[in-house]
């Protein structure tokens, strides 16, 4: 009941990207499921043995996680121009830039709010690390580079060159790494 309770208002939320394939929404949305099923299934030891190395290193991801999301949402808002507008109906709100952003942590990675839902899968997974889950973890993980990817060949379509120099010098996901 809690897994179709959380995957309602996702369902809702990516209604226009689940008949695209190809949309970098559509394997977003699957990843998402991915979260809630990790989410449903470790929810009770959230916060058991709150001191344990795995509950210490699964807040430390969550804070991470919160943390990109944050950082990400405060500078996708700073870039909005007034009276430019992006025509895309499988976009949300925030999604449909027309400036290239390349401050704050866009600086460093392209894709921070996919990012914050990597450290968030592993986050929730590291609450109770169990065998079974971790293919859900593993497969919402390739998700979100998938998503990564399409999103980028969408960026590429809008921004052009500019997206394609600003992709040499920065990673995809996590900074300094990949």
């Amino acid at each position: 009941m809690l897994f179709v309770a959380l995957s309602l208002p996702v369902i809702y939320l990516s209604k226009k990207s689940l008949f695209e394939p190809r949309s970098h929404g559509y394997t977003r949305f699957f990843s998402w499921e991915c979260i809630i099923g990790l989410f449903v299934i470790n929810y009770e030891y959230w916060f058991s043995d709150p001191l344990s190395p795995k509950q210490i290193t699964a807040w430390l991801l969550l804070v991470i996680s919160a943390w990109f999301v944050t950082e990400a949402a405060i500078r996708l808002s700073l870039a909005r121009k007034p009276g430019v507008v992006r025509v895309d109906e499988k976009l949300f709100r925030f999604e449909k830039t027309t400036e290239l952003v390349t401050t704050g942590i866009y600086k460093y990675i392209r894709h921070p709010m996919y990012s914050s839902l990597l450290f968030l899968t592993w986050g929730i997974w590291v609450k109770q690390p169990v065998w079974y889950t971790l293919p859900v973890a593993l497969l919402s993980s390739w998700l979100l580079w998938l998503t990564a990817r399409r999103d980028e060949k969408e960026c590429l379509s809008y921004f052009g060159e500019k997206y394609s120099e600003y992709m040499r010098g920065t990673k995809r996901l996590i900074p300094f790494i990949m």
